[in-house]
C-alpha cells in the first residue's frame, strides 16, 4: 500500500500486478460511499486475474487510510458536487501521478457515478459501473436515513471502523451530503449522454438504494452501452453475486485494449 500525494492530500493506493507482457489497460477501482481499499477485500485481485489485467485500488479522501477531512460536519462538509470534483479534478491527477492513461474504470455506487462523470470528459478503454447513482430517488434517501440510524444506534459504526482510520468522518461526509436538500437536484444524465467509451452497467434487482432507472437512464450515450439487471442481488453486486458480475465484466473486457 502506498500513500500518493494529490493536491496536498495523501491518498491510499494499492496496486495489483498484471501478467507480464499483457499490454492491456489496467482496471481502476472506485469505491462506494462508505467504501475503501480494504472494503473491496480480494475481489479486485480476483477480477484482475480473470481478465488478465493489472489493477489500481484507491481510497478517496476521508476513507480508508487516506488523509481525513477536517471538520467534516462543519467547514469541511462536502459540497453537493463532490463527485464531480473527484471525477474531473482528483482522479485525473491521480492517474497522471501513477502514469496511467485511458484505463478501464470500475466504480461501485458513488464510485460508479464518479466513473460515469470521468468518462464523459476523458478517454478510457471502458467503463463498468455497479449500482451507480445518476439521479436521487426517494428510495435512496430513505435507505441512507436508515443507515444513519444504524450508525448511531446499531452496530454499523463498529463494522465500518475496521476499514477506516476516521470512521466518523467517513460516514458523516457521505451521509450528511446525501440527506441534505441541496443534493436532491443531483442529476448526471446529461453528462452520461456525452460518454463515447463503451459502458457496462450492472444493477441488483433488489437494490434498496435505487431502482433500475439508475442504469436504464445512463443512456443513450455516444458509445456502446449495455445494462443488466442481476436477480437475487442488492446494492453490492460484486459481493452478492460475484460469479455473475465477474462473468459479465470479463466478457465485456474481452475485446477491449
Amino acid at each position: 500500500m502506498d500513500l500518493i500525494p494529490i493536491n496536498g492530500v495523501r491518498l491510499e493506493v494499492e496496486r495489483i500486478p498484471g501478467p507480464a507482457g499483457a499490454g492491456r489497460a489496467p482496471i481502476v477501482f472506485l469505491h462506494e460511499g462508505l467504501g475503501s481499499v480494504a472494503m473491496w477485500r480480494d475481489w479486485p485481485a480476483r477480477l484482475c486475474a480473470a481478465t488478465g489485467r493489472a489493477g489500481i485500488v484507491y481510497s478517496r479522501r476521508g476513507y480508508g487510510r487516506s488523509d481525513p477531512v477536517p471538520d467534516v460536519r462543519g467547514a469541511g462538509r462536502l459540497p453537493p458536487d463532490y463527485m464531480h470534483t473527484e471525477a474531473f479534478e482528483v482522479l485525473p491527477r491521480l492517474l497522471e501521478a501513477l502514469g496511467v492513461a485511458a484505463p478501464v474504470l470500475l466504480g461501485h455506487s458513488d464510485g460508479g457515478s464518479i466513473a460515469l462523470l470521468h468518462a464523459s470528459r476523458f478517454p478510457l478503454a471502458g467503463c463498468v459501473v455497479l449500482a451507480p447513482h445518476v439521479i436521487v430517488e426517494d428510495v435512496s434517501v430513505a435507505s441512507i436515513a436508515q443507515a444513519r440510524d444504524a450508525f448511531g444506534q446499531g452496530d454499523l459504526r463498529n463494522r465500518l471502523a475496521r476499514y477506516h482510520a476516521d470512521v466518523d468522518g467517513a460516514f458523516w461526509q457521505w451521509n450528511d451530503v446525501w440527506l441534505g436538500e441541496a443534493f436532491r437536484p443531483f442529476d448526471i444524465r446529461p453528462d452520461c449522454r456525452r460518454i463515447a467509451v463503451p459502458v457496462l452497467a450492472l444493477q441488483g434487482e433488489d437494490d434498496p438504494y435505487g431502482t433500475l432507472r439508475q442504469v436504464r437512464e445512463i443512456g443513450p450515450t455516444r458509445g456502446p452501452f449495455t445494462w443488466q439487471a442481476i436477480p437475487a442481488c442488492g446494492h453490492s453486486p460484486h459481493r452478492d453475486q460475484p460469479a455473475a458480475v465477474e462473468a459479465a465484466v470479463t466478457a465485456f473486457l474481452a475485446d477491449r485494449p
